[in-house]
């Protein structure tokens, strides 16, 4: 995982510009040198997160439902042909985290006409995007490859969702790669908390939730430096319902609550997907 990476190799960027700099005799530099040092640290750090996928993908939190031995739900997911009505930037990338999340959900649920129709789709997507190279025929066909490999399939699609925000991120997008982000976590909710019909009933679902409470609120202080592009701050608007939701929460959950956390993620996708 690339957080894992960052992890090794930071401490090991940090300690060779140490020693590139040390050696000096002048004492006067000495203050000088260590906020050098300090800021060069930080700006490494900030280089080697920002393209780092900030949550848990929508592949591992459906790994979860799964796990559950929850029954997959035909015609759940976004349709296909919602892809048409997404022209601008914003619509395409909030729905290509959408899209990624129904691939997921399609994909460990070894539903092999889905898989199928959610990779055109997000092919479209990515080739509008200018990311074709990601969501190509080698990814399908290494799905298609590993479908009893659950936790192999995760991997596959949380390198996807991985490549999508570095590439993004690296090419001064990191706006759009949070509206993937946003659009992934958000249908990937949705998908967990319409897995049934009274999904307060399945032991579990209370679990996922409340864990992804922490996610969405990562989320949120991640999209605060960028609050002053309209996309930003329209998308984060749209997430109102479900912040005032988990904002009254304790550490555990009631049937009344998962059905309020239901009634907002369905209020806010309903917005995402139009």
């Amino acid at each position: 995982m690339k957080k894992t990476i960052a992890a090794v190799i930071l401490p090991f960027l940090v300690l060779g510009f140490i020693g590139c700099n040390s050696g000096s005799g002048d004492k006067k530099n000495t203050q000088k040198q260590k906020t050098s040092e300090v800021l060069q640290k930080e700006k490494i750090e900030k280089e080697i997160t920002k393209n780092v996928y900030p949550i848990p993908t929508s592949a591992q939190v459906i790994k979860m439902l799964t796990d559950l031995e929850v029954g997959y739900i035909i015609g759940i997911s976004n349709s296909p042909e919602n892809s048409k009505k997404y022209y601008t930037s914003a619509k395409r990338s909030i729905n290509l985290g959408v899209y990624g999340a129904d691939l997921s959900y399609a994909t460990l649920y070894n539903i092999s006409q889905e898989v199928i129709d959610y990779m055109d789709v997000i092919r479209n997507i990515a080739n509008d995007l200018n990311m074709s190279k990601i969501y190509n025929a080698p990814l399908y066909d290494s799905i298609k490859k590993n479908f009893d490999n659950k936790d192999k399939l995760v991997k596959i699609l949380t390198d996807a969702f991985n490549d999508t925000y570095a590439y993004m991120s690296e090419n001064d997008q990191q706006t759009l790669a949070l509206l993937v982000v946003g659009g992934a976590w958000v249908e990937g909710m949705y998908l967990t908390t319409h897995v049934s019909e009274a999904a307060y009933q399945v032991s579990g679902i209370s679990k996922v939730l409340i864990e992804q409470k922490k996610s969405f609120d990562l989320y949120l202080d991640l999209t605060k430096a960028y609050i002053d592009d309209a996309n930003i701050k329209d998308f984060v608007n749209n997430l109102e319902p479900i912040k005032k939701v988990y904002a009254g929460l304790g550490t555990s959950l009631t049937m009344d609550n998962i059905k309020d956390i239901t009634t907002a993620i369905s209020t806010i996708r309903e917005k995402i997907i139009l």
